[in-house]
């Protein structure tokens, strides 16, 4: 029924250690580490690249649109709930990118979240490293366009369950109840993602629940159910 396929155990395995120890000890000798609490906004900038060097990094979107209110003259500026928009493992690369009206931010998902960052051309030290990083954000295109492929879906719960199914191949982790989230994501959350509602994504995890194509373990993390795990119930 399912099978995970985690780019992020992937890069980790692949990767040189004493390349990203490298890299590490660099960041702390300039001072170019820190690490944030849970939901705690990261002051990341465009023209830079960041670093998840431990815990999960939240990517949300906003867009700024501009209404006209009983004075004509008058602009009132109105400020649109964030999209959730993903998120970036252990391991794995991001960046900030700027273009009005839209606004792309960045916080720790999990606590003890650490983020290293570095100007572009710093890179030229690690030329491995390079391509590595190139390779990561191909992947994380390619990603984003089966993401806007579940979007294009016309029935809410469709979706929902392509959502959480590309989530939980590119972060899940195994366990007894198949393939789990490591870390936990709200309701409302997953509805901004989806262009749905907290209630309506309430509902229909309910349905999936029902239906064992979703299960939750510990604190609320999503599964998705492996074979081995539908045998065993």
């Amino acid at each position: 029924m399912y099978s995970v396929s985690s780019n992020t155990s992937t890069s980790e395995a692949s990767r040189p250690f004493l390349t990203w120890q490298r890299i590490i000890d660099w960041s702390q000798e300039h001072y170019r580490v820190r690490t944030f609490a849970k939901d705690e906004k990261i002051p990341a900038r465009p023209g830079l690249l960041y670093l998840v060097q431990r815990g999960a990094v939240r990517l949300v979107g906003s867009a700024q649109t501009n209404a006209t209110g009983g004075n004509a003259s008058r602009l009132a500026r109105i400020s649109p709930e964030e999209a959730f928009l993903g998120f970036v493992g252990a391991g794995q690369p991001f960046e900030i990118v700027a273009q009005s009206p839209f606004t792309l931010q960045s916080y720790a998902h999990v606590d003890q979240t650490s983020v290293l960052w570095m100007y572009w051309h710093d890179l030229d030290n690690w030329p491995h490293f390079r391509r590595e990083v190139m390779d990561a954000f191909r992947y994380q295109h390619q990603r984003k366009l089966l993401w806007l492929s579940t979007l294009g879906q016309r029935r809410t719960i469709d979706r929902l369950l392509g959502f959480l199914t590309l989530l939980i191949e590119e972060f899940g982790e195994p366990s007894e109840q198949g393939y789990c989230l490591p870390f936990p994501l709200t309701h409302a959350q997953i509805g901004s993602a989806i262009g749905s509602t907290r209630v309506t994504v309430t509902r229909l995890m309910g349905k999936l629940r029902q239906r064992g194509m979703i299960r939750t373990q510990g604190d609320n993390l999503i599964c998705i159910p492996s074979d081995s795990s539908l045998n065993r119930a």
